[in-house]
């Protein structure tokens, strides 16, 4: 399952892959960064969905991390070591660990905002960006880290009375992952990303949503909010059933082909 790779970025482990497609040289394939969501890790959302296969016979060099908290990679307790920023550094430290100038970026989810916001705070690193699984939900404050945090601290499961908590318990639970720490995470509290922000992102990006998504919000107004963007729907999918989708990696290859390094 493990390359075995990792980098310390300020004392936290941080686990990753980095493929290149048969016969190619780093040099001579793009690299695109893929960030996971909320719960999951490098292996559950992007290798087995199929995602390494799919880009890697795109001709691009992929390179999936853990973010902290999850998988394979380093497990503070502490929500104070999940802001925002810090785990955006945590991608920008491993294209400099890699020696990485510029990279695309597929973000699902919490990927997806963290994308964003790599988007706006370091724009010379990233070309162009996916951002999937998030839509105008992202521009809102919410709460929902803290039911999240209840129910995957809960002492059992099925006292879980609100759905959203119970539905990451479930799910948490098939991952393998720290609970304790994706607890952390979610109490970390996000900051909802703002219209100004969006509208200063000028590389080209892509917006993914399932067409079912009841979590995210309309991805086609997030889009709107963009100087250069599209927004992408996959018919009948949700927020899990979005991933293995086949229509969402087809709109992503067909976007990097337009738009990507």
């Amino acid at each position: 399952m493990s390359s075995g790779h990792s980098v310390d970025v300020d004392g936290v482990r941080i686990a990753y892959d980095d493929r290149i497609p048969e016969g190619e040289s780093a040099i001579e394939s793009p690299p695109i960064v893929l960030v996971h969501g909320f719960a999951s890790s490098r292996t559950n959302n992007w290798l087995d969905s199929g995602w390494y296969e799919t880009l890697l016979e795109a001709d691009r060099r992929v390179i999936a991390l853990d973010c902290r908290g999850h998988g394979e990679s380093g497990t503070p307790h502490d929500p104070a070591a999940y802001e925002t920023d810090t785990m955006a550094k945590d991608v920008v430290a491993l294209l400099d660990h890699l020696e990485i100038e510029t990279a695309d970026l597929l973000g699902y989810s919490m990927g997806g905002r963290l994308s964003l916001e790599l988007l706006h705070t370091y724009p010379d690193r990233f070309n162009a960006g996916v951002l999937a699984g998030i839509g105008s939900a992202t521009l809102s404050a919410s709460d929902i880290g803290d039911a999240i945090a209840d129910g995957l601290t809960a002492d059992d499961p099925s006292n879980i009375s609100n759905p959203v908590g119970r539905r990451f318990r479930t799910f948490a639970e098939t991952t393998d992952n720290d609970l304790d720490a994706l607890a952390a995470c979610a109490r970390a509290r996000t900051p909802p990303a703002d219209w100004e922000q969006v509208g200063e992102i000028d590389q080209p990006v892509a917006v993914v949503a399932g067409e079912d998504d009841d979590l995210v919000g309309d991805p086609e107004e997030l889009a709107d909010g963009f100087p250069n963007a599209e927004a992408v729907v996959v018919p009948g999918a949700d927020h899990l059933t979005t991933v293995p989708d086949d229509r969402f990696s087809e709109g992503v290859v067909d976007f990097l082909e337009r738009e990507g390094l």
